[in-house]
């Protein structure tokens, strides 16, 4: 084996033998509330409807009854197990997630009809751990060893051939695009391997890769589109449609709305021509199905027979309807100029197809495990990488693998390849003040910030940047749990909050954001904030703030102790994405004595203090 994929092998073994051992200690060793907040466990469920698929296997439809609002990981494609508890004992059927449609799951379970059990006692669906999408990756690795020394692109992007370009015969301008992304643009046109588009904070990423795909789809290229997340997926896919690109999301949105429901594949199915006999075939098939559940238990032979001649004639008809809805697809992926979704969830919709694509487009490549990138690059000639590596990381499971398998593909191609990389250097997003930080530390001091906001502020003489310095305030952490906390800190932040909102007109409509790395604090937050909590309040964690925009942000980094110890802290991506989000006014809380025992803080704190922006938390005692 090729000594790359050799060492990309052995790295994601030992990623998936520790995210095995987690797993099972969270579901050995916790109550279901506690797997239900984890979002592992939906618990109790109803069915709301079964029907026979191909094959020896039942379509149920399941909907959570209670626990609507928390979020959960079921997504489609992964392993469940579908249970009964009853009589103190615990009946269950393994099967998968084909769909996840709000507070409803749709699951196919190895049965002709549902267990006897499943009318019995509460109901529940747990998620099993995430062995298929291992062996996708494990697969893929394989796959692109096989092809070292046979195929171009594998041989770039490991390093054993540079990537080739072609002059343009004449360059491409869009006047959506400014001076940067116009040169993203033209840089991608004259790969012929791989192009890097580096997207910093709100320099208009996304806006920039439509402008690429309708210049690619112009040249008659079939593109494909992923990204590590439904959410990021989801994005691109939307605005792709308003721009009006011929986009086909596969897999399972997150979000649905007006704009992203069209592009679905169950929407465009819905509205071919043909889909009123799939819906006819399907009805005859439950028709069927009813019939044969009406010989219940203690019937004889002739009673057997037809029961069994009923689901076999139920199954032949959603044969025949899922055939159709192939042929459906196959239509829809052959006219289709853009085919998006998860590594995944590509793999599963087009596991059917030998589709070869031109140009394969990867968003926030930053944040995407190589070996799930590996799935999607052996399905095209060449690639983009869209992203910013000094923002979130992917998220590992084995923490001794952070630097190996935490550095993305994307991140080794841009110190490989640096002729390969544009980087978007005007922003849309901050005050400039809030921006100059973050441009000087990870962006070698080139991000600009476009005259629509370089000065723009809440109000008249507002800082648009401060620090609330909590040092000598007795304002100390509490290890809650396996997290850690500062009450005294969420209360300031709301004192602070609530004064500062005091002097801003028309703050009832300001969008509002509160950050903390450390999630226990976030229910001190909530707690403290619980008065000002409205729509347009969001707290959360960092990770969760990525990808948004707020007016106002405040960030409370809860860290104070004698010993100088800032866990979370020391990645500093992740502050980079916390600071970033504001759009005119940041505020960051923290104890100086503890964070300034590290470069990066002792250098933000005398930055802040240099725009006049220092305060103690003293002053709002």
């Amino acid at each position: 084996m090729n000594e790359y994929f050799e060492e990309l092998k052995s790295l994601l073994s030992k990623e998936r033998e520790d995210d095995l051992a987690q797993y099972q200690a969270l579901m050995s060793g916790s109550s279901i509330a506690d797997k239900r907040a984890n979002g592992y466990t939906w618990y109790p469920v109803a069915i709301r409807n079964n029907e026979p698929t191909k094959a020896d296997y039942l379509k149920v439809e399941l909907e959570r009854t209670t626990h609507q609002d928390q979020n959960h990981q079921f997504k489609t494609g992964v392993t469940v197990r579908f249970y009964s508890n009853h009589d103190a004992a615990q009946y269950f059927i393994d099967g998968s997630v084909k769909a996840v449609l709000g507070n409803k799951l749709v699951i196919h379970i190895p049965a002709d009809e549902l267990p006897d059990w499943a009318s019995e006692g509460k109901l529940g669906v747990d998620i099993l751990f995430d062995e298929q999408g291992y062996k996708e990756m494990f697969y893929a690795i394989k796959t692109a060893d096989s092809l070292v020394g046979k195929n171009e692109l594998v041989d770039v992007l490991i390093g054993n051939k540079s990537p080739q370009f072609v002059e343009n015969e004449e360059i491409t301008n869009s006047s959506a695009l400014n001076i940067s992304q116009n040169i993203a643009l033209n840089k991608v046109l004259s790969s012929q391997h791989v192009s890097i588009v580096h997207g910093p904070p709100g320099t208009g990423k996304t806006t920039t890769l439509v402008q690429i795909v309708k210049a690619l789809t112009a040249k008659g290229e079939k593109i494909l589109a992923t990204a590590p997340s439904n959410t990021a997926i989801d994005l691109l896919c939307e605005k792709l449609h308003l721009a009006g690109v011929k986009v086909l999301r596969v897999g399972n949105p997150n979000k649905i709305n007006d704009a992203l429901l069209a592009v679905t594949q169950d929407e465009q199915v819905a509205k071919h021509p043909y889909f009123k006999d799939i819906k006819k075939f399907k009805l005859q098939a439950r028709e069927y199905t009813q019939m044969a559940h009406k010989y219940k238990r203690n019937f004889g032979p002739s009673e057997r027979a037809q029961k069994k001649l009923l689901f076999e004639e139920a199954k032949k008809l959603m044969l025949e309807a899922e055939k159709l809805e192939q042929y459906i697809i196959d239509q829809l992926n052959e006219t289709a100029q853009v085919i998006a979704g998860t590594p995944i969830g590509l793999n599963n919709a087009l596991k059917n197809n030998n589709f070869t694509f031109d140009t394969l487009i990867i968003d926030e490549a930053a944040q995407a495990l190589e070996p799930s990138c590996w799935i999607s690059i052996l399905k095209a000639k060449k690639v983009i990488f869209a992203g910013d590596h000094q923002q979130l990381p992917p998220t590992i499971k084995n923490k001794n693998l952070q630097k190996q398998l935490g550095c993305t593909l994307m991140e080794k191609l841009v110190h490989l390849y640096p002729q390969s990389v544009t980087m978007l250097n005007v922003q849309y997003r901050m005050n400039e003040e809030i921006m100059k930080f973050s441009s000087q530390y990870f962006y070698n001091n080139l991000l600009e910030a476009h005259e629509s906001v370089a000065t723009k502020l809440l109000f008249g003489n507002d800082l648009p940047i401060e620090f609330i310095d909590t040092a000598g305030c007795g304002f100390e952490e509490k290890v809650e749990g396996t997290s850690i906390s500062n009450p005294e800190e969420a209360l300031l932040v709301f004192k602070h909050l609530s004064q500062y909102l005091i002097s801003v007109p028309h703050h009832k409509n300001l969008q509002i954001g509160v950050i903390s790395p450390y999630r226990q604090q976030l229910a001190h937050l909530n707690e403290n904030l619980a008065s000002l909590v409205s729509k347009n309040l969001t707290i959360n964690t960092v990770d969760a703030f990525q990808g948004q925009e707020k007016e106002i942000i405040y960030v409370s980094l809860v860290r104070s102790n004698e010993n100088g110890e800032i866990g979370f802290l020391h990645d500093l991506r992740r502050i980079n994405v916390a600071m970033t989000r504001a759009k005119h006014k940041l505020v960051l809380i923290g104890d100086s004595a503890t964070l300034c025992k590290y470069p990066f803080y002792e250098q933000l704190v005398a930055f802040i203090d240099s725009k006049n922006g220092y305060k103690t938390a003293w002053e709002f005692a």
